[in-house]
């Protein structure tokens, strides 16, 4: 397929996405950036980790996306005493046939919304990983495959540490996006003030779009040109993030881990999916810039010293992306 040919196929092919965007306006009030790294999410195939204060929409954008898609959803809420079967079901003993049958859990649907998920205890967690990497879910001596797509939406409150578990860092790296979820603007609060202070809110989308649809988008995403200096930009990037010093001294003492090679993988991903939402079949360096916070923030591992000068990820990610040379 020539370039032309898929430039053409991708403006025909992403009408889908005004269109769900338009439905999720409708009962969300700004968040156009939390709604741009679902999509996102749903192009790639990948989870993502929503963490914000409560209140701030993170559970209706969820519900709002699935209800464009005609998808089917199901929403945890994770406590401390939720159990593996709770989320991905059991086998059964009938004694009169004297026979194991399994019953399926909740989890055999398109979208999950994990809400706060950093609640669970590690068995739940052990759970969920296995789904969220290998897209099935082993009951006995079976695995049996989950639906197609399936995505996992998963919350957490980044005030509230009482009563939580750390995430493991493996399960982190799960998550092809941590998107942090801010406050609306005054405007913004105004609007939501407007609509939301009735007795009767309006929270339900309607269908626009199909898996269908959906899976014939990710097809195309995989199609999207990446030229070699794109993809040696993404590298040193990455390697960066490993190695800080070479790009900014003050950064020697603040960085314990960098980004794995799934970092890498998944950068240039979500590139490819941000150039497909914007009409394109190429991906441009500032495709790059614009989700490399969302693909590296949560792939970074932190020093004692940072932590204690109160250094975030982001501000890492941001001097790295200052300082090295863009294609």
């Amino acid at each position: 397929m020539t370039t032309e040919e898929l430039q053409a196929e991708i403006e025909e092919s992403s009408g889908w996405i005004g269109d769900v965007k338009n439905e999720m306006a409708k009962v969300l009030v700004g968040q156009d950036s939390l709604v741009d790294r679902l999509l996102v999410g749903l192009l790639c195939n990948g989870h993502i980790l929503l963490e914000g204060v409560p209140g701030l929409a993170k559970t209706l954008a969820v519900k709002a996306l699935s209800g464009s898609l005609s998808a089917s959803f199901a929403r945890f809420q994770f406590t401390p005493d939720l159990l593996p079967a709770d989320l991905v079901g059991t086998m059964i003993y009938h004694p009169q046939d004297a026979r194991f049958e399994p019953k399926l859990g909740p989890i055999f649907n398109n979208l999950i919304l994990a809400d706060e998920i950093n609640r669970a205890p590690a068995k739940v967690q052990s759970a969920l990983l296995e789904a969220m990497q290998e897209k099935q879910v082993t009951l006995g001596d079976r695995s049996y495959p989950l639906p197609k797509p399936f995505l996992v939406l998963a919350t957490q409150n980044p005030i509230d540490q009482e009563g939580t578990y750390q995430l493991p860092e493996a399960q982190l790296d799960r998550f092809l996006l941590k998107v942090n979820v801010g406050y609306p603007t005054k405007d913004e609060e105004l609007e939501i003030l407007n609509r939301m202070a009735t007795s009767s809110p309006v929270y339900e989308t309607k269908n626009v779009a199909t898996p269908e649809q959906v899976g014939a988008s990710r097809e195309l995403v995989n199609e999207v040109y990446i030229d070699d200096a794109i993809r040696k930009y993404i590298v040193e990037l990455i390697y960066c993030t490993r190695f800080p010093v070479k790009v900014d001294p003050q950064l020697k003492n603040w960085v314990r881990a960098g980004a794995s090679p799934r970092g890498t993988i998944n950068l240039a991903l979500a590139a490819r999916a941000r150039a497909f939402m914007s009409g394109r079949a190429f991906v441009t360096p500032q495709d790059v810039k614009d989700m490399a916070l969302d693909v590296l923030r949560h792939r970074i591992l932190l020093t004692y010293e940072a932590e204690a000068e109160e250094i975030t990820t982001d501000t890492i990610i941001s001097r790295i992306l200052a300082k090295v040379v863009v294609p």
